[in-house]
């Protein structure tokens, strides 16, 4: 069973993890409707939501995006930021108004070169956030295109 939210920052990090990185970032807000970005767009920043919600989609051949999640308050928006090519996977709009801390990448991904204790903290949150958002996103597609009875069961 894919568990309803990725792993938040608060429950993966240390408090004194969570300091140093809330130091690299500033609040931001977006209106409903806004694009945060767009599949294969540079991923130069990334998120945690403070207040509202977004949908992460993706681009379907002939169809309209496929929504593969809806991200709430404390989730990071955008992972691809920490592995090269630094592009992003999946496009991302605010669905309501929202509130959200922005982190600039090039500096954080300094910051765990940096020191290799909050580079293995981040990159252990980010990859658990990416292995949940794969699964989300096969099963989601799988929901969405699959003929019926197919065997899309995990």
């Amino acid at each position: 069973m894919i568990p309803t939210s990725t792993p938040s920052m608060l429950r993966a990090l240390p408090p004194e993890h969570q300091e140093r990185l809330m130091r690299c970032s500033r609040e931001v807000s977006f209106p409903e409707g806004a694009r945060l970005f767009e599949e294969g767009g540079r991923a130069d920043r990334f998120w945690i939501i403070r207040t509202g919600t977004i949908e992460l989609d993706m681009r379907v051949p002939g169809r309209r995006p496929a929504v593969i999640e809806t991200l709430r308050h404390n989730e990071l928006v955008g992972w691809s930021w920490l592995f090269a090519p630094h592009t992003y996977h999946l496009g991302a709009e605010a669905t309501t108004p929202v509130r959200a801390y922005e982190f600039d990448a090039t500096a954080v991904r300094l910051m765990c070169q940096e020191d290799p204790v909050l580079g293995s903290a981040v990159s252990q949150w980010v990859g658990d956030v990416l292995a949940h958002r794969l699964r989300s996103a096969r099963t989601r597609l799988l929901d969405l295109y699959a003929p019926y009875g197919s065997g899309s069961r995990m």
